[in-house]
């Protein structure tokens, strides 16, 4: 039987107060920001909490949002050691890995990774996240198909990643099935460090592979082989069918989308 996650990180790093989010609602940090009443941060760890097997969360938030405070709920929960605090590293891949190194090969994993402006979250879609993970991989991605998106939400702008036959869009799931997953994080980390210097991310990368993915020449299968060889642990995909699993509150517009969204649940329900 496949092993549910017990721990979760919810990265709640900020831009600071020029986040537009946070700006518009005069708030310090965007995981503050209130969607339909309840605070981002407050709906995803409350939904990690209410998905089966989850029963600690690691919180890698900064100075800014703990000075506010957490709010009852989330500071019971730290108090009674079922929230953990991890301050935040200059960039997710470093804060991610700077949890990672915290946990313990016995215990830590597999480690379910999510993000605090992800408030239209549902139990259904960690739960399927989780158990659809294919068995022997290191790193689980979660992805949605732009056409289950736009069949949705015509009008959501989102990140699409071009692939042959089908593009992509993140949906901020993660599942870290092993230790091994420590050397995809190590590769993100060279990414980030080479953001502004393309020439070292086609070398990173590969030049031949980045062309193929320009011209949408490489499949996703294709690609996930090739990024497996090359951080030298094994990646996969879990397609998500939630167009609002790929939704998250980067923009004021995000923000008015996801509590258009949340009351029609409420009204469903």
């Amino acid at each position: 039987m496949k092993t549910l996650p017990r721990h979760a990180l919810v990265l709640a790093g900020s831009r600071g107060p020029t986040d537009p989010v946070a700006k518009a609602a005069k708030l310090p940090h965007k995981a503050l920001v209130p969607v339909d009443g309840i605070p981002m941060l407050e709906r995803v760890v409350g939904t990690l909490f209410a998905s089966d097997g989850i029963d600690h969360v690691v919180i890698s938030s900064d100075a800014a949002l703990a000075e506010h405070g957490f709010g009852p709920i989330l500071t019971e929960k730290i108090e009674n050691g079922r929230i953990t605090l991890a301050a935040p590293k200059a960039s997710p891949s470093e804060s991610v890995a700077y949890v990672l190194d915290g946990l313990s090969a016995e215990t830590g994993f597999p480690l379910l990774v999510t993000t605090a402006d992800h408030p239209l979250l549902t139990t259904e879609m960690v739960e399927h996240f989780c158990r659809a993970a294919p068995i022997g991989v290191d790193l689980t991605i979660g992805l949605a198909e732009a056409d289950v998106i736009r069949n949705s939400y015509p009008d959501a702008i989102r990140t699409f990643y071009r692939f042959k036959g089908q593009d992509y869009s993140g949906c901020n799931l993660f599942l870290m099935s092993t230790s091994k997953a420590r050397r995809a994080v190590d590769f993100w980390q060279q990414m980030e460090r080479h953001r502004k210097r393309p020439w070292r991310l086609v070398g990173a990368a590969g030049v031949f592979t980045l062309l193929r993915f320009a011209i949408g020449q490489l499949s996703l299968a294709a690609a996930l082989a090739h990024l497996s060889r090359k951080v030298g642990a094994q990646i996969g995909m879990v397609e998500m069918p939630f167009a609002e699993a790929a939704i998250d509150v980067d923009k004021p517009g995000d923000l008015a989308l996801a509590e258009t969204i949340l009351r029609a649940r409420l009204e469903r329900s």
